[in-house]
């Protein structure tokens, strides 16, 4: 990889802070642990997804600089202008291109978030893809899990921002190395790496909510998807 594919750290520099405001100031963010995450070296942030507003507020909570691969569908329009301007990593089509960046930005010492669920909805982190687990099992990088609650309640557009002023909470889990036993090689070391991502997880948010009013969504996004376009036809 050349240097000129792996985004710069300008970005984030006055990204995170847009991010800050928005946390601090639009919504009422509780971050809770925050100082579980590493001041330096390479680190994998994962959380949970169930709205739109998750990964700015997420990146301006983290206290360093951050890249979160993102879906080639926000790339557009100014919201894309945007992330692109913020050096965040678009994902298309087979995601090579987007995990290969993330791997440079570990390689480099530096931060990068995924959502493993790929997609927006009910934050259970019941199915996850195995983006996160390949970025740690050739960078070496411990795993990060983050609760996210409160950006979308059940019933909400996973396409809506969040009303103003809302109380949100960011909960900061423990760093895990994920010590993939050495007996495992290719697919089977990739899969035992994906589920114990996966459990980290999850158990990181059944403890999170366990100390909160707080309340996942836990409805299906394809039903509300179906039911506004209904509405709308």
């Amino acid at each position: 990889m050349t240097d000129r594919k792996v985004p710069s750290r300008w970005g984030p520099r006055w990204s995170r802070w847009v991010g800050r405001f928005m946390a601090k100031v639009v919504w009422r963010t509780e971050v809770r642990h925050v100082g579980r995450l590493p001041r330096s070296g390479a680190v994998i942030v994962v959380a949970n997804h169930i709205g739109i507003a998750d990964g700015p507020l997420l990146h301006g909570v983290i206290p360093r600089g951050s890249y979160f691969l993102i879906g080639g569908h926000m790339m557009e329009g100014v919201l894309g202008r945007i992330l692109r301007a913020a050096q965040q990593i678009t994902v298309e089509g087979s995601g090579r291109e987007a995990l290969a960046q993330g791997l440079a930005v570990l390689k480099r010492g530096d931060v990068v978030g995924v959502f493993p669920e790929g997609t927006r909805g009910g934050g259970e982190a019941e199915s996850v893809h195995g983006g996160a687990a390949w970025l740690a099992v050739r960078s070496g990088a411990p795993v990060l899990p983050v609760a996210i609650l409160g950006t979308r309640l059940p019933g909400e557009s996973v396409h809506a921002w969040p009303k103003l002023g809302r109380r949100m909470l960011m909960d900061f889990g423990e760093a895990h190395a994920l010590d993939i036993p050495q007996e495992l090689k290719g697919r089977a070391r990739q899969a035992w790496a994906a589920e114990r991502v996966a459990e980290v997880l999850r158990d990181h948010l059944a403890a999170v909510q366990q100390t909160t009013s707080l309340e996942l969504p836990r409805d299906d996004p394809r039903g509300l998807r179906a039911a506004n376009d209904a509405q709308e036809a």
